[in-house]
């Protein structure tokens, strides 16, 4: 399938210069390879907007399972989803694989902004890009709290130094 070009939806107005441009590999930290399934596609022939966002909890909550900070039965202290947003560059389709590229854009008292790419295997710009924010609370109340030191050290390496 060939990547698509981005259009002006309205062609009375005139298109930012500052729309989104696609990441490249080196811009990501982290990566997590996922196998398209048949049923992401959609009756347009590519894999439905909805399915991104699934990647995209799925390769964060994966590294957080994996380094041990994130227990989802049982853990005192929950993310909870309070923005997303995704932004679509090239097709992507069944039977295609990909690495979620991951990246941590912020780290706050109580929250953190994911920064994700969607790769074609093989590819160094992302077909999709977009964020989430998790906000962390306690299980039981639902209110925030501070980042555990545990997860703070584990989303360490995923964070981006910012020129200064």
């Amino acid at each position: 399938m060939q990547a698509h070009k981005l259009t002006n939806p309205d062609p009375d107005e005139p298109m930012s210069e500052h729309r989104p441009q696609p990441g490249r590999r080196a811009d990501f930290l982290h990566f997590h390879p996922i196998a398209t399934r048949w049923m992401d596609n959609d009756v347009y022939g590519h894999v439905n907007n909805v399915v991104y966002y699934s990647w995209f909890d799925t390769a964060v909550n994966h590294y957080l399972v994996e380094r041990g900070v994130l227990d989802i039965e049982r853990g005192e202290v929950i993310g909870l989803v309070i923005e997303t947003q995704c932004n679509y560059f090239a097709s992507v389709a069944f039977p295609d694989l990909i690495e979620v590229g991951v990246r941590v854009a912020h780290l706050g008292r109580s929250s953190v902004r994911y920064e994700l790419g969607i790769f074609k295997a093989g590819e160094e710009t992302a077909a999709a890009q977009g964020h989430f924010v998790h906000v962390y609370v306690d299980r039981g109340s639902r209110r925030p709290v501070a980042l555990p030191e545990a997860l703070r050290a584990a989303l360490m390496p995923l964070t981006l130094l910012m020129p200064g």
